[in-house]
This record gives structure tokens, sequence and C-alpha cells, in this order.
């Protein structure tokens, strides 16, 4: 099979397009046929050495999955070859998606939306998987509520900001002005403009003083220290986002807040509720950018830009039929 490897940690030219053995599912086990990955950041801070100690070299890396089930191990019983499954493999625990065939866990694997494409199904394992434990397990998000989306335009900013609405909530993001627009379509009530407006002054302004009651950090920065100004009582601000520095968080503590940094777990249940709100009509990824498996250099070199007006994800087509749209920047 063909597969993407890292050989060295570094640019986005340490990868190799290689041929590697087909892997044979254990036990267990489920081998599923690639259709789609995706890109994420945790991709690109693999790839340049971030988690050097927990990933030996050469690898396969990358965290999405979407496809169909070729062949399973002894002892499965939820799935049969041709079935159309999604998962984020195991991270730090052995090959990852850029390639045309992987193998994982039956737990960790869940049937895939019907109604979704294997780009979009891609586009939405992980982030997904990350938005319902952010906000769901560990903000304990509930309706009539109010939250702060930072970054609402990205992968998981605008995953987070469906999943808020869906949960009952209301929901202010910031975003640049080009994304403005594609914010309020997806269910944002109050947009900021960060390069025009202090967010801080805008919320406290549309609450009267009250704050939100959660924030969600997708940027980092000092996105901690400043949360304490905009959080009401017993608010809970949640982070994605390594911490590159100290921040001083004092104002929280009148505030009884809680802080939360979240590192997502692979479960089946996550992807089944993820489902459940697709099927709904609920929640949709967009994905903002295609490109195949060779061109995954430059897909990581345009998501690691950040400031490249990208909307959503981007997604990898592994299949030739998987390609439905690319999009340059």
């Amino acid at each position: 099979m063909k597969a993407l490897i890292l050989n060295a940690f570094g640019g986005p030219e340490s990868f190799e397009l290689s041929e590697v053995p087909k892997p044979v599912p254990h036990a267990g086990q489920v081998l599923v046929r690639v259709h789609a990955t995706s890109i994420n950041p945790l991709d690109y801070q693999v790839r340049r050495g971030d988690y050097s100690d927990l990933v030996p070299l050469p690898a396969i890396t990358g965290h999405d999955v979407s496809g169909v089930v070729e062949a399973v191990g002894p002892g499965v019983t939820s799935f049969v070859p041709g079935d159309e499954v999604w998962y984020t493999p195991q991270i730090f625990d052995g090959p990852g998606s850029y390639a045309e065939y992987h193998v994982a866990a039956e737990n960790i694997i869940g049937k895939k939306p019907p109604s979704l494409s294997h780009l979009e199904a891609a586009s939405l394992t992980l982030v997904g998987g990350t938005v319902w434990e952010a906000l769901v397990v560990r903000a304990a998000l509930r309706v009539g509520e109010s939250i702060l989306v930072h970054g609402g335009a990205g992968g998981v900013g605008h995953v987070a900001i469906q999943v808020a609405k869906a949960m009952g909530a209301m929901v202010f993001t910031t975003v640049r002005d080009t994304n403005v627009d594609f914010v309020r379509n997806i269910g944002a009530d109050v947009v900021i403009d960060y390069e025009e407006e202090d967010y801080v002054d805008v919320i406290l302004r549309e609450t009267n003083g009250h704050g939100v009651d959660v924030v969600f950090d997708t940027i980092g920065g000092n996105t901690l220290s400043r949360s304490s100004d905009v959080l009401a009582q017993l608010g809970r601000v949640v982070s994605i986002v390594d911490i590159a520095q100290p921040q001083n968080v004092i104002e929280a503590w009148g505030k009884n807040a809680s802080f939360h940094f979240v590192f997502t777990r692979q479960n089946r249940g996550k992807l089944d509720e993820l489902s459940a709100l697709v099927a709904r009509g609920q929640l949709r990824p967009h994905v903002g950018a295609v490109y195949s498996l060779a061109d995954i250099p430059v897909a990581h070199a345009l998501l690691e830009r950040r400031k490249n007006g990208l909307q959503g994800k981007i997604a990898i087509a592994v299949e030739p039929q998987a390609h439905l749209v690319s999009v340059n920047f």
C-alpha cells in the first residue's frame, strides 16, 4: 500500500510517499481501506517534533479516518466487510491515517453518518471528539448558558459553534472580518471581528457586565488570562492548546472559575453522539480545501501558516473517488 512516511522531524518536506506492507487485523481489530483523512494542528506539531519522545521514527502519522471495512480480525462482532466507518486512530499508539489502509481496535470505530461524504466525515472525527470532550464532558455546557468560542471559523471552532447551538447555548465567537458571514450562517449569535474590536468590551457590553459561562480556547496566546475578564460567576474555561507562557489568572479566583485542559480520548460513544447531531441536521463539517495523499506536505504548510483565510478543515482524498473539490489559497 502507499503511505506517507515521516522519516525525520522537521518541515513538510520531511514526508516521503512510499510503498509499505498492508497491515493485517488481529483479534479485536478491523482493517479499513482509508478513503479520506484530514489535517489538524496536532499533525504538524507531531511532524515538527513537538512530541518526539512519543513518536518513534520512521512513522505513519495522521489522526482521522473515514473509509470502508476490508477485513475483520477474530472476535469482531460490530462490523463486517463493506461497512462505512469513521474514527480517530489511537494517538501516540501505532500508525496513523496517512496511508491507503489502517488497522484499529473495534471499540474506537463508529458507523459513518450516511449523509456525510468520506471527506466530510474525515474532517469531523478528531475535531468533533475534541469539541464533545471539551463542551459536554468537561465544561458541562447547559441549555440557556452562554459560551465564547475563540477562532470560530477554524476546524475546531466551526464545529464548536454548531455543537454549542445544539446544546441550547448562546454563542459568541471571534473571527476576522472575512469569516463573519460564515460563522453567522452556522449559528453564531454574536460575531466579534477581533481585528477591529476588543472581545472583552463586546462581551461585557452584550451581557450587561454578566459575562459568559464558558470560554473555549482554540488559539492560545494570552487567552487564559483574559478569559477571567469575561467570565460569569462559576464560569469555566476549556483550552485545547499548549500553554506556551505563564499567565496570571488571579481574576478568575474571585469568580470561582474552573479551568480544564483537554487532550481528546478515543471512543465510539462520542462518534455516535456526533452522528446523532448530523442526522438531526444540527452539525455538518465544512471542508475548505482538498488535497491528495501525495500533497499532504502542501496541506501541512497551508494550515501551519495560520493566517490563510481557510474556513473549516483541510481534507485529504486518499481514494480518488473521494476527491470532490479542490481549493487553493
